[in-house]
């Protein structure tokens, strides 16, 4: 995968957690909290790696649990992980979930694969029994209209405490292995509702007159993702242009002819040239100017699209958008085509999990293969490629105004998943996806990315299925089986999410 830094770095999410625990068993049984305790260290250390953790250790009273609450919603989190250490009472630790109002997931992990059944004593089995308070906090969060989700396994220990009668050394069990997976999945997801929650999009000129499916209020946009959207002119762009000096656009062009291959002309469209040197110097120009303008206004992802009258200098300049865009979105600012915002949010999404998010539509299908081509004339996510991209000549923008270099290239062969972002009647944004494998097979060679997906339901009913949802005609393509990441990521962002077929998770 081509890489790039970025130049905005994701934002750590904030993770609560606590551990529950029954105040009784302390003077009862001596070593058993701090034992617990030593758990919830940790639980604490390992999400560390992946978020910046508030652990407001042991709960074992409601007073302690509203006192923990206070501490959890100064911190601002974004996830709370409820582990179940012991047996404990629901309504100790119940007002942490009500007060915070965050999502809640319940772990319930065994420190060992089983007991020593012929030296356990109750205390010992207490350390144990972590399972058999879950289903009452189950309970208790349903009827409180809590937001919960479980993660069960084992707890993956690399050493077993000197307390412990049993083996505790986990770490290896595929039953840990797993559970900690699924962990990481939840603080994933919450970091991409954080990312774009503090994020900023860019909107530069208007959506593609008559795409009603691209339309979308701006409140609506902040409202459902927190994402401030900052409406751009063209002239922000272009005073950026003229500042642009010779030995930025060399440095401009150094990175292309790392990154790309300059094709000759196409075999089979005369529209599609090897690009001109003078085209090249524009298209730097402006990628210079384009990444001046994300660091100016602070961008997270850009959505764009301008039309005008023949031949003004910003038709010019958004000729030459392709290269620039698709620099961008190597560089962690998606950046979509036609005004199409939604389908930069899906794009950004996608990257903040690390699997690309490449600008694409349903081009055609190929019956012979059962495939459906994918692809667009747009901005391409370049670490996602297979092989280098390529640059052409484009005579003409099918669709579209000017002419200028555009971007060929096909996604890397293998597991792929699509993912939409729509708006339904009422005004409520909606996650779809799609998983299917990308094949080796010929794509055009007319200056747009195209790969061929093959979808486990057939080209018909794929398309039958996808576009009975009603998805705008835009989506992100990466890399990866994601559906369960993309699942997590839609419930931390409170958005429906919809599938094509109803299938077991792959993970």
């Amino acid at each position: 995968m081509t890489t790039q830094e970025p130049i905005k770095n994701s934002i750590r999410p904030r993770i609560g957690l606590y551990s529950v625990g029954h105040a009784h068993y302390w003077d009862q049984f001596k070593g058993l909290r701090d034992r617990l305790l030593g758990y919830n260290r940790f639980v604490a250390q390992r999400m560390s790696a992946w978020g910046e953790v508030c652990n407001v250790g042991m709960i074992d009273g409601e007073s302690h649990a509203r006192g923990a609450a206070e501490d959890l919603r100064a911190a601002n989190v974004d996830l709370i992980f409820c582990h179940a250490a012991t047996y404990a009472m629901s309504a100790s630790h119940l007002q942490i979930a009500k007060h915070c109002g965050r999502p809640v997931v319940v772990l319930n992990l065994q420190p060992a694969a089983s007991m020593n059944y012929e030296q356990t004593t109750t205390g010992e089995w207490l350390a144990h029994c972590v399972g058999c308070c879950v289903p009452e906090i189950s309970n208790a969060f349903n009827r409180n209209g809590i937001d919960f989700h479980l993660v069960s396994g084992l707890l993956g220990l690399e050493q077993t405490p000197a307390i412990s009668l049993a083996c505790e050394e986990t770490a290896g069990h595929p039953e840990a292995i797993a559970a900690w997976k699924e962990i990481h999945r939840w603080i994933k997801a919450a970091g991409v509702a954080r990312t774009l929650r503090e994020g900023r999009m860019g909107f530069l000129g208007h959506t593609y007159p008559g795409m009603l499916d691209m339309y979308s209020d701006f409140t609506m946009i902040t409202a459902q993702t927190g994402m401030h959207v900052e409406i751009l002119e063209m002239c922000d762009l272009a005073k950026l242009a003229e500042s642009v000096t010779e030995a930025e656009i060399r440095e401009k062009r150094d990175q292309v002819k790392e990154m790309f291959l300059v094709s000759e002309d196409s075999p089979s469209d005369p529209l599609a040239r090897k690009p001109q040197p003078e085209q090249l110097d524009v298209a730097c120009r402006v990628a210079v100017a384009q990444e001046k303008m994300v660091r100016e206004f602070d961008l997270d992802a850009l959505t764009y699209y301008y039309r005008g009258r023949d031949g003004n200098p910003y038709e010019q300049l958004q000729e030459a958008f392709i290269l620039g865009h698709s620099l961008l979105t190597a560089q962690g600012i998606p950046c979509s085509g036609e005004g199409d915002m939604k389908t930069a949010i899906a794009m950004k999404i996608c990257d903040i999990l690390g699997v690309g998010g490449s600008y694409s539509e349903m081009v055609a299908a190929d019956y012979d293969r059962g495939t459906l081509i994918l692809g667009h004339d747009g901005p391409f996510h370049i670490a996602i490629a297979d092989g280098k991209p390529i640059l052409r000549g484009m005579g003409l923008y099918h669709g579209k105004w000017g002419t200028g270099v555009s971007v060929e290239a096909t996604v890397r062969k293998g597991p792929v998943t699509l993912l939409n972002l729509t708006q339904t009647g009422d005004g409520k944004l909606r996650l779809i996806a799609n998983q299917g494998e990308a094949i080796e097979a010929p794509i055009l060679k007319i200056g747009n990315t195209m790969t061929h997906v093959k979808f486990a339901q057939g080209p018909t009913q794929t398309m039958n299925q996808w576009f009975a949802m009603a998805p705008t005609h835009h989506a992100a393509m990466s890399v990866g089986h994601n559906m369960a990441d993309l699942s997590r990521v839609a419930t931390m962002m409170e958005i429906p999410f919809d599938t094509v077929a109803i299938s077991s998770e792959t993970t």
